[in-house]
């Protein structure tokens, strides 16, 4: 393909200053930290709950069926709406629906604080994934409609570290929240929801006047970069036209889309399976404080920070997606059974660092596969899908670690069985055709 010049609208690669170099550096300086940003926000108030077990459970009398049942609710109220939700971004944009789905979650993960029973606990965190459905879906749907294929895996993995880095800041500031216990007579697993809630709400007023729907109406970029970009995403708009009908039925009914949720079914009911019990696993193992197990539980989250950039980054430079994602997925399934083995506190975590940098390494390549084919209206419908049943994986997952739990007194047979979950996965994914990035395509 031939290389960029300043007047090209190509989307193959080119001189290190060329237009599209510049286009693309501005719209990752622009839109990925702000948008890293409102994914921190959102996944702390998805695992917050797990360090507001730590004294929670024990206030309210909940056991670990009851805590387990809560914690992955959230996601059944999440994929009731999530489809919807997205229809409705792609139709009256971005900015002003991302607002509305950060400033009613926020609301709504603060209310958490409100909780004294069973009941309350379930019907909060169903409305709460009420609340936030449709959010990275359309947060995906948002990069697909600003960046070209190449670099496209490389620029998912970037947004999602946001995921990990909230894991490696969330513990400690759980831990720091959980310590305001008794102040204004409130313990601190109520601080926790109330002062972790309210970020959302105000980054949700930010959104309406940061956030820019579509390349069209940036005018943050120059001309030249404005246009060059505008032309290279309606030319891979084109291409994928030829290759799928850009309407949601189409995307709704094709076996590659329901392939790609049942793959990332496995992978988020891996993650959220241990997410959620994470503070209480590194609990029973070690035994210390509140404070400290706030403190181990960054060290998982800090080893997928570190690896899943790369992994992107060599996905995207080889155009390679699957074995990418199902090396991954096994990295992943050995540090689980590592984990599940070994009686030793130190092996544990090291296991689950370990397991933690397959599951996040397997995100940036996992979604790229159907962005590469998907736009459009089948865009917002296929990749919601994929989300949406990907995170009834987060019900199943912390559901089914709590059920074992009850029920052997251990959290090992859990692990084992998200483990299978992964090789699953891994199986599914080098089932996939071979998809070279579409800017890779001879002209």
């Amino acid at each position: 393909m031939a290389r960029l010049s300043h007047t090209s609208a190509t989307c193959g690669p080119g001189a290190e200053e060329n237009v599209g170099d510049r286009a693309i550096a501005a719209v990752r300086r622009r839109l990925l930290p702000f948008m890293f940003l409102l994914y921190i926000v959102s996944y702390l108030d998805r695992i917050n709950v797990g360090f507001a077990a730590l004294q929670m459970n024990a206030d309210l009398h909940f056991n670990g069926a009851v805590y387990g049942l809560g914690a992955g609710i959230f996601f059944v109220g999440y994929f009731a709406f999530e489809i919807p939700s997205n229809l409705i971004l792609h139709r009256v944009g971005a900015r002003k629906w991302i607002a509305r789905i950060m400033i009613s979650w926020g609301i709504t993960a603060g209310a958490m604080s409100l909780v004294r029973t069973p009941t309350t606990f379930y019907i909060m965190r169903f409305v709460l994934g009420l609340a936030e459905a449709g959010f990275f879906p359309g947060m995906l749907l948002y990069l697909s409609q600003w960046f070209p294929a190449k670099g496209k895996a490389r620029a998912i993995a970037l947004f999602m570290t946001a995921t990990a880095v909230a894991g490696v800041i969330g513990g400690p500031l759980s831990g720091a929240l959980l310590k305001l216990d008794g102040l204004v007579q409130l313990r601190g697993w109520q601080w926790l929801f109330l002062l972790e809630g309210a970020p959302a709400v105000v980054l949700g007023l930010v959104v309406l006047a940061y956030m820019t729907n579509t390349p069209a109406e940036a005018k943050w970029l120059g001309v030249q970069e404005r246009t060059w970009l505008i032309a290279c995403l309606d030319r891979e708009h084109i291409s994928k036209a030829v290759q799928q009908k850009s309407n949601a039925r189409i995307a709704l009914c094709s076996g590659q889309v329901w392939a790609s949720s049942v793959l990332y079914f496995t992978i988020v009911m891996a993650m959220y399976g241990v997410g959620f019990w994470l503070p209480l696993i590194v609990k029973g193992l070690s035994g210390a404080s509140d404070g400290t197990v706030a403190l181990i539980t960054a060290l998982p989250y800090l080893s997928a920070v570190i690896v899943m950039v790369p992994v992107a980054r060599h996905s995207d430079e080889t155009g390679e997606r699957r074995w990418h994602i199902a090396g991954s997925c096994v990295v992943a399934a050995v540090g689980l059974l590592a984990t599940a083995a070994t009686r030793s506190p130190i092996l544990a975590i090291a296991s689950l660092c370990v397991a933690a940098s397959g599951m996040w390494s397997s995100l940036g390549p996992c979604w790229s596969l159907p962005m590469a084919v998907l736009s459009g209206e089948a865009a917002a419908a296929g990749l919601a899908l994929i989300n949406s049943v990907g995170n009834l994986g987060g019900f199943a997952g912390p559901y089914l670690v709590g059920l074992v739990r009850r029920t052997t007194n251990s959290f090992a047979a859990g692990l084992a069985i998200l483990a299978l979950g992964l090789l699953l996965g891994a199986t599914i994914a080098v089932t996939f055709p071979k998809v070279v990035p579409l800017d890779l395509r001879p002209d």
